[in-house]
């Protein structure tokens, strides 16, 4: 038999060819007797799944007992307390590491199931023109803040998205468009937990003394509170009726969460073009991104089925809460008291400016 040439990735020996990553395969029945990397990093993902499945567990129960606090939230304050109360053994917190990213994709792209082209159309051109004018607005203006502020780039960018979209869902999204870190992501679920609490309690006691119709103060709720389970806490004293038009208000900025992530990639990659090379930019569009549209898609259609759906939207706040246990768990509780007063001062502003942009615009539409 000839000699095999070095830079070839598997070598023949006999009637077998050993593999460059140690796998041995019979060539007679083309069997692979043993593939160790891929078991090797099988077994190593295990340790994180079983401490996902178990903060989503803990989140879960905890949203049962404490409803006004969504599951997303508890868990990122649940992965907090187990990182830095030495709850997680070293090998687990890695774990947990390696699979947070892929969870956290999971969970955005199931997030386009949530909303259809057809239920944003039928609110009719002036009230998706507000939605999207508020959320440029409050965008903008609250990512400059946060700059003036010196919260720094990523953390600014992140504050900014779950205030004018959709709290921890569009923090999760941004956050690697934005490059930001653990940190960045605890600190903006945080502010978007406290100030849409705020306003979740607040707006409708505002709403008689403003005169505000009921479908008035379901479009003011839609697009101004940033959790949709706090517009859904806010928009409920007033009844089905506004409840369904606050949802839907709110789901059409959820909708514009994949314009916005791809339009900060793209100002992104343009920015860094003299200074970073191909391989090192950020994708044009990230992939999970265009999984989010093709969802929602594929949901306007109306092929999916209502227990379908049910079903898919479990799936996606599971494998979004998992994923933000393990973001979570990576974060230093020391770090996040760094410089909160600004941040408190941002988030106020913020939430005083899209709430207020909102108003006028339900105020003017009429």
């Amino acid at each position: 038999m000839g000699r095999v040439p070095p830079d070839l990735a598997a070598a023949r020996v006999g009637m077998t060819t050993v593999r460059g990553d140690g796998a041995v395969r019979a060539e007679d029945d083309g069997v692979v007797l043993g593939a160790p990397a891929a078991e090797e990093e099988t077994a190593r993902r295990w340790p994180g799944l079983v401490a996902a499945a178990l903060g989503l567990g803990g989140a879960l129960l905890a949203h049962q007992l404490l409803p006004a606090i969504g599951v997303l939230t508890w868990a990122v304050a649940l992965g907090m307390v187990a990182g830095n109360t030495g709850l997680l053994p070293g090998g687990a917190g890695q774990a947990l590491a390696a699979v947070t990213k892929r969870l956290l994709r999971i969970g955005i792209v199931l997030l386009g199931f949530a909303v259809s082209f057809g239920s944003v159309m039928a609110l009719g051109v002036g009230t998706v023109a507000l939605v999207a004018g508020t959320l440029v607005v409050t965008l903008v203006v609250t990512t400059w803040l946060g700059n003036r502020m010196r919260l720094g780039a990523a953390r600014s960018l992140l504050i900014g998205t779950g205030f004018a979209i959709c709290g921890a869902s569009a923090i999760a999204a941004m956050e690697e468009t934005a490059g930001a870190d653990e940190e960045d992501v605890a600190v903006g679920i945080a502010m978007v937990t406290l100030f849409g609490t705020v306003a979740m309690v607040l707006l409708p006691l505002l709403a008689q003394p403003l005169g505000l119709s009921d479908v008035q103060f379901g479009i003011w709720a839609g697009a101004s509170i940033h959790e949709v389970g706090q517009v859904v806490a806010a928009a409920g004293a007033g009844g089905a009726a506004v409840v369904a038009v606050a949802v839907v208000v709110k789901l059409t900025r959820v909708l514009l969460l994949a314009p916005v992530v791809a339009t900060v990639s793209v100002r992104r990659r343009l920015a860094g073009s003299g200074q970073r090379t191909a391989a090192k930019r950020p994708p044009i569009v990230p992939l999970f991104v265009l999984g989010f549209l093709a969802c929602v898609a594929l949901r306007s259609t109306g092929v999916i089925p209502t227990g379908a759906l049910t079903t898919i939207s479990q799936v996606q706040v599971a494998a979004l809460g998992a994923a933000l246990f393990g973001m979570g768990a990576a974060v230093q509780i020391r770090s996040l008291f760094r410089g909160s007063g600004r941040v408190l001062l941002v988030s106020t502003l913020s939430t005083l400016l899209v709430t207020g942009i909102a108003l006028a615009g339900v105020l003017v539409l009429g």
